[in-house]
């Protein structure tokens, strides 16, 4: 009864106190807090500001519900004006503010900013920033971080099972994930060994601040990518008080959040916890209408202890698990993830666990360093079945475990108003044991009427890849800026060595007009499948072992155009080309390029670095920032990406759908007595062509009763092309005499029910080839409070 009590007095006290807008004002370049910098919004047509303290801290007390214009100015510094700053009573809004100096030091300079300025200053091409609110706003987004990012222009998620992000018809495994400044596995539920994406986000973006995603050439400190960055910010938690939340969503399932002032140095802790509604719901034995019931749950904190005499320090994580069992008697014949024949039991871990250290060491200079262990884990079992359904046969399993140590650490210096410069390492250490055994494929070599279970990936050891780098960022005149920087890495199991130039170059043609252009060199190891491939006639444990870096060279120009208050126009075309990759040493169509076009990775040996490949394309967005309680983002990219694999015939990749197609729009309505509570409308449209696919050669799967491609015409066919409309409606109530609101929304995906195919393959139960398809209609309902 006395907890209760104490829980019951926290809600109160949180309750009564009035929202706030509050942060930190830094310098870009050298982080170093602004003293004295003035920070204002307008409520009610009248100004309502305040000024930073000693530690650049700023704290705006008392705003009503709404959406606000935020703006920072400091004398000899140019001003920044952050838009659509939503506020809801129950949760202060923290935004920390970055402003660079003014080329002439001499006044306040006032320019017309870009609203979708970087988090980070060193990349000048082909970045977008996004903050947490858009993630739960945009219809058809389920709360993913991924389908967020598939509404950019020149990205592509057209497979509604999967969040895998192709970027510029590249392999979705060439995208580099990063939390807190550190290179992270793949952060996904039901994810798997060199993949990217998986079906649900283990990403809470309600733990997120301001992130970057870069789509090309991008800054020297980011390596072992080839397509882009999906470089994660966690938020810190309210240093004024304690604030809750708690959610119930179909897909991000049951939430709840608590954050808060930690000590007296101005330290924080925000910790996130949420958990499948539909594994809850089994597990209390509630019936939800489906029978393979997948349950998976996460845990992200950022525990931040302020400043104090050593530096800053902070502790974060992210840690997921999760499960499904297909079951060969409740699996229909034409399911798309699993075989009517067979009892499969997939299991998964991911974890993140960092400590973050920053320290000033002049009037213009830090050092940070993180040091993290992260952990990918898999388990996978499939079992032929018998008559009663029990599992019989073991047909194939899968033990991945792969445990690595990662140190990063910088120094970043200003050394005046014109110059930067940034220089670090990064060192990973692998520990990765990982065995396959499958009978797919295999011969019966022992006669007794079965396929052999053949043991296709078998490794356990140590090995690190080593990288280094250096930037620097010069403003040549008021307009002319250039970021060029170079990064290196080695990776010490095939000793392969690779040296990267970097290049960006921005120069502000007018107020409203700024062109930009950059040139990137970027190299990446293989998907570990692939590299640590068993030969199976030599019993090899890596028959790619040798392979080098894969290598992509990046070429690319823009322009934005503020021709209105709060509109942009952007443009970019690009060019890319892609060497050493991984082909067959004889005449076939097979390249890496196409890897993570579907579950599994190629079963392939003694590959070569002699393949290539092109991507080029002109992408367009077309954006209005959320004003007068409306936005609208149009983004729309024409491209081709193609390959060619020891054969020399150059084919169309999995992924060169050659258009792709987003219209975001979103309408905020006031409603009630004082027009404190909102409805909200958006809605989303997507389109994009078909994706190619090699056609089946059905006497060869029936024969080897698995699905056979006919590789001399690879990528020939292209399924029809993607499209999907999503509709999403909501209220947000807040409270008039309390800090406590209460939203819901109800998310119609797919509305139309639109029969988007997912894959053709061979049906080993009917014998012949069927088409699968996509998820239709769906509603997602969500309901949340803070308080």
């Amino acid at each position: 009864m006395k907890y209760l009590n104490t829980l019951f007095a926290l809600f109160m006290v949180a309750s009564l106190q009035a929202q706030s807008i509050q942060g930190r004002v830094l310098d870009a370049q050298s982080e170093m807090p602004l003293i004295g910098a003035t920070v204002s919004i307008t409520v009610d047509d009248s100004p309502k500001g305040t000024t930073t303290d000693v530690d650049g801290r700023y704290l705006i007390p008392n705003v009503p519900p709404g959406r606000y214009e935020l703006q920072a100015t400091y004398l000899g510094y140019e001003s920044s004006t952050i838009p659509n700053v939503l506020v809801t009573a129950g949760k202060d809004v923290i935004i920390d503010i970055d402003l660079e100096e003014s080329f002439t030091q001499l006044s306040e300079i006032v320019v017309t900013t870009d609203p979708r300025q970087s988090n980070n200053e060193l990349a000048a091409v082909s970045i977008r920033t996004f903050r947490p609110e858009e993630v739960n706003r945009y219809a058809g987004g389920r709360g993913d971080v991924s389908r967020l990012a598939s509404n950019l222009a020149g990205v592509a998620t057209t497979d509604d099972s999967r969040n895998d992000i192709v970027i510029r018809g590249n392999s979705p495994t060439g995208l580099l994930w990063r939390l807190e400044g550190i290179d992270i596995p793949n952060p996904n539920h039901f994810s798997t060994l060199g993949t990217t994406g998986g079906p649900v986000s283990a990403v809470n973006p309600n733990m997120l601040a301001t992130s970057d995603f870069i789509t090309s050439a991008f800054p020297a400190e980011y390596g072992n990518a080839l397509s882009g960055v999906f470089d994660l910010t966690l938020r810190k938690g309210n240093q004024e008080r304690t604030e809750f939340m708690a959610q119930l969503g179909s897909f991000t399932g049951i939430e709840l959040m608590a954050e808060g002032p930690l000590n007296n140095k101005n330290g924080s802790f925000a910790v996130g916890f949420r958990n499948s509604f539909v594994g809850l719901a089994s597990t209390l034995g509630i019936p939800i209408g489906t029978n393979a019931t997948p349950d998976y749950r996460d845990l992200t904190f950022n525990i931040d202890f302020g400043q104090s005499s050593s530096g800053r320090w902070s502790i974060f994580g992210i840690g997921g698990a999760s499960n499904i069992d297909f079951l060969a008697n409740e699996i229909d014949d034409d399911d798309v993830f699993a075989d009517p024949s067979r009892n499969s039991y997939p299991r998964s871990r991911f974890g993140v666990l960092g400590v973050k250290h920053n320290i000033i060491t002049g009037d213009n200079t830090y050092i940070r360093t993180v040091l993290a262990g992260t952990l990918q884990n898999l388990e996978y079992e499939e079992f032929e079945v018998d008559q009663f359904g029990a599992d019989s046969l073991l047909f194939s399993e899968a033990q991945d475990n792969n445990l690595r140590y990662s140190l990063k650490s910088f120094i970043n210096s200003k050394l005046n108003n014109r110059t930067s410069i940034r220089a670090g390492i990064q060192a990973d250490i692998n520990s990765l044991e990982t065995t396959v055994d499958d009978r797919i494929g295999s011969p019966d070599r022992d006669e007794d009427g079965l396929p052999d279970l053949d043991r296709i990936r078998d490794f356990d050891d140590d090995f690190g890849l080593w990288q280094a780098f250096a930037q620097v960022r010069h403003r040549l005149t008021e307009d002319l800026t250039i970021n060029a920087g170079l990064h290196a890495q080695y990776f010490d199991l095939s000793e392969a060595f690779g040296f990267e130039p970097r290049l960006g170059l921005e120069y502000a043609a007018s107020p409203k007009l700024t062109l930009t252009a950059g040139y990137g060199r970027h190299n990446q190891t293989p998907a570990f499948p692939v590299f640590f491939f068993r030969d199976l006639e030599s019993g090899a444990p890596g028959a790619n072992s040798e392979l080098g870096f894969l290598t992509a060279d990046h070429l690319v120009g823009g322009a934005t155009w503020l021709f209105a208050p709060n509109w942009r126009l952007k443009s970019e075309v690009y060019y890319q080309w892609l060497s050493n990759v991984p082909v067959d040493p004889f005449s076939s169509s097979f390249s890496l390029l196409n890897a993570g076009a579907d579950f599994v990775f190629p079963e392939r040996g003694s590959l070569v670095n002699e393949g290539t490949g092109t991507n080029y394309g002109l992408e367009l967005t077309l954006e209005r920032t959320f004003s007068n309680n409306w936005y609208m983002l149009l983004t729309g990219s024409v491209f081709e990406s193609t390959y060619e694999g020891s054969d020399g015939i150059e084919r169309s990749t999995a992924f060169n759908t050659q258009y792709v197609g987003n219209l975001l729009l979103g309408r905020e309505i006031p409603i009630g007595k004082d027009k404190r509570n909102r409805l909200t409308i958006n809605t989303r449209v997507s389109a994009s062509g078909g994706r190619p696919y090699s056609p089946i050669d059905l006497d060869a799967s029936i024969a080897a009763d698995t699905d056979i491609r006919d590789e001399t015409n690879a990528f020939s066919l292209t399924f029809d092309d993607y499209f999907r409309w999503d509709f999403k409606i909501g209220v947000q109530f807040n409270s008039p005499s309390r800090r406590f609101s209460q939203s819901f929304f109800i998310d119609f995906q797919n509305l139309t029910n639109r029969e988007n195919v997912f894959t053709r393959q061979f049906n080993r139960v009917t014998q012949r080839e069927d088409v699968l398809f996509q998820a239709g209609f769906f509603p997602d309902i969500q309901y949340r409070i803070q308080f």
